[in-house]
């Protein structure tokens, strides 16, 4: 299997675009299809290749303002916009990419709160986007690491980490044998995803909706009590999944450098994204 590093871009790339499109792809997704000239220029790698996402907040009607910087310090002078004019700033992970057609889809989780009304300003966004709405993405790379020499693949994920999940799966050598454990909130998520025939897809979809996304997830793996010590595991999405996940396949003796593990959001600060 090829080496893929883990990659942090030296002199990330910011890219304006703008929506062209929003759709419901299943009960628990928003899909925003984003376009412009300079999105033509962005480096995809393909696997769970991610980004920061900065939009426009409802009060802010003028240009888009981003940080200005150079190299990897982005943060500071983003926190130096003065917060009226701060665009909102979360993470995600490209969905679909089309260069050709200068074209990126991203997918927005959608949780309600417990009147049923929709959580987190990016998918309030997102639900309500229309084409010619600005955004611009700051590339990260990726973090998907798999060693030359691994023997086998092990994917984890809530639906948070379903975007990296089927890139995985579609850049992954036609040869890759392992598992796949992706949570869903309903039946409806789930999806046809193109990956090697000898990686095997578990659906696990969250029967209960007030149990905490992930839980069932980690339930399944924690059913594994072998694994082999030259494998690979990409674990993902609520920090609970991540962390007892990590440690769960660790003891079982996967070395931690054989491991990447990262939790996309904390339960408690859910409507924070």
């Amino acid at each position: 299997m090829a080496k893929i590093h883990r990659l942090t871009p030296e002199q990330p790339g910011m890219f304006r675009a703008e929506v062209v499109r929003s759709a419901r792809m299943s009960p628990s997704v928003q899909r925003v299809t984003v376009s412009g000239p300079e999105l033509g220029r962005f480096p995809w790698l393909g696997y769970d290749h991610w980004f920061r996402l900065f939009l426009q907040l409802p009060h802010q009607q003028g240009a888009l303002r981003l940080p200005e910087f150079t190299g990897t310090r982005w943060w500071q002078p983003y926190l130096a916009i003065p917060e009226r004019e701060r665009p909102h700033c979360a993470n995600y992970t490209v969905a679909g990419f089309r260069a050709g057609a200068a074209e990126m889809d991203i997918d927005f989780v959608l949780h309600c709160g417990p009147t049923g009304e929709l959580e987190g300003r990016a998918a309030i966004w997102a639900c309500s986007a229309r084409p010619g709405d600005k955004l611009a993405v700051l590339d990260q790379g990726i973090l998907f690491d798999c060693p030359e020499d691994a023997t086998e693949v092990l994917v984890v994920a809530d639906e948070t980490g379903l975007p990296a999940t089927a890139g995985i799966l579609g850049s992954l050598p036609r040869d890759t044998v392992g598992r796949v454990i992706q949570e869903v909130p309903t039946a409806g998520d789930r999806r046809t995803m193109d990956g090697p025939p000898g990686v095997a897809v578990t659906w696990v979809v969250r029967r209960d909706s007030r149990s905490v996304p992930g839980t069932a997830a980690l339930a399944e793996l924690l059913r594994h009590t072998e694994v082999d010590a030259g494998g690979y595991a990409f674990v993902v999405g609520e920090s609970a999944l991540a962390t007892q996940g990590r440690r769960h396949l660790h003891g079982l003796g996967l070395p931690k450098d054989r491991i990447t593990f990262s939790g996309f959001w904390k339960h408690e600060a859910s409507t924070a994204a």
